[in-house]
């Protein structure tokens, strides 16, 4: 008995730190979740002070992402996970590096909104980034929500949430083109496009963490849609 009880203490000292990381991460995401909210409005209201605040906060998820990564590093070095315990690590790493995208998602909007301060702006066009970004970021939360309750049927439920930001993407070289006669509207709308993927980039990352949670429960990965395009994960912009 004697012998066995620092085993024990040692282990559970290993699942307060599993537990630890998991609760980081989550508050990675309500963070990344915000800093992107903040985006979508600095680009629908034009608002060049918020849009700076944007740039600075990526710092704090930047943060969140390196001492994530460091966490489950060390956990792996200095303990030998199960194979449930290897599951929850991988999935936090890959959520953890999804965050981060999201982060930088967000810079590259508020980035735009500075690009654009000083062009004229299309009402429709700026409704329909509305509209797309609040959906990523209601899709961003269920994402975390479902990790965070092992909701499998919540986490299957997002590819549908991402149609109608699909759609709005599809649609916007449309209504671009439709602002085509003025220059300077055009150049906005052609930056504009450029945060219309980035916002559908946020719903693809969203759709990516809900897959993790399937594969956390199950133990296969499996994409829930064709949502990955590597080509876009960089940030746009320097």
């Amino acid at each position: 008995m004697e012998i066995e009880e620092p085993a024990v203490e040692l282990r559970t000292s290993y699942h307060e730190s599993l537990e630890r990381i998991e609760a980081h991460v989550q508050s990675m995401g309500a963070a990344a979740g915000d800093l992107f909210g903040k985006a979508v409005r600095c680009v629908v209201n034009g608002d060049i002070g918020l849009a700076k605040r944007v740039v600075n906060g990526d710092d704090v998820i930047d943060e969140y992402y390196l001492r994530t990564e460091q966490r489950i590093l060390r956990l792996f070095a200095l303990q030998t996970p199960v194979a449930s315990d290897l599951r929850l690590l991988t999935s936090l790493l890959h959520v953890n590096l999804h965050l981060e995208r999201v982060g930088d998602m967000a810079v590259n909007l508020a980035k735009m909104t500075q690009l654009s301060a000083d062009l004229p702006r299309a009402d429709r066009v700026i409704q329909h980034l509305e509209e797309m970004g609040g959906i990523a970021q209601k899709m961003l939360a269920a994402a975390m929500d479902a990790f965070d309750r092992r909701d499998i049927d919540l986490a299957r439920s997002l590819p549908a949430m991402d149609e109608p930001i699909d759609r709005l993407n599809r649609g916007m070289l449309e209504e671009v083109l439709k602002i085509a006669d003025d220059k300077r509207m055009l150049e906005w709308g052609i930056r504009m496009h450029v945060v219309s993927r980035q916002i559908e980039r946020v719903g693809d990352h969203a759709v990516d963490i809900a897959e993790q949670v399937a594969f956390l429960l199950t133990g296969k990965f499996v994409e829930f849609t064709d949502a990955s395009h590597p080509e876009l994960e960089a940030p746009l912009l320097e």
